[in-house]
Parts: C-alpha cells; sequence; structure tokens
C-alpha cells in the first residue's frame, strides 16, 4: 500500500497501535514531542507508515 492509500486513524487508534493510552497521545502532541501527526479539521490524524518511522529513528524514546 502506497502512501497515498494508506488510511488515516485517530488519537485512539493510533494509541492501541504504540500500546499506549489515548491520553499519552494528547500529552506528546500538548508538549509538541515530535509524533508525526496531521490536524484534520478538529482531530488529529495519524499514518501507521509514519508512526513506525518515528518509533524506528528513536525519537519516541526521548519523551
Amino acid at each position: 500500500m502506497n502512501d497515498n492509500q494508506e488510511k488515516w486513524i485517530s488519537i485512539d487508534e493510533a494509541a492501541e497501535y504504540l500500546d499506549v493510552k489515548p491520553g499519552t497521545i494528547r500529552g506528546w502532541l500538548r508538549k509538541d514531542k515530535g509524533i508525526p501527526a496531521h490536524k484534520i479539521g478538529k482531530q488529529w490524524k495519524f499514518k501507521l507508515s509514519e508512526l513506525d518511522i518515528w518509533v524506528k529513528s528513536g525519537k519516541s524514546a526521548d519523551i
């Protein structure tokens, strides 16, 4: 699946994927911890491929 076909996921889905609580994701967003997120309307959305790159880069460990 290429990047254009990958679906956007919600905070709850991203939290489940990363095995953290949704509040943890919201905290990372609020504290600008570099989690790759895109605001679409009033909602934050994520792509799994971008989350994977972020975790593999080690940036998620700097939190």
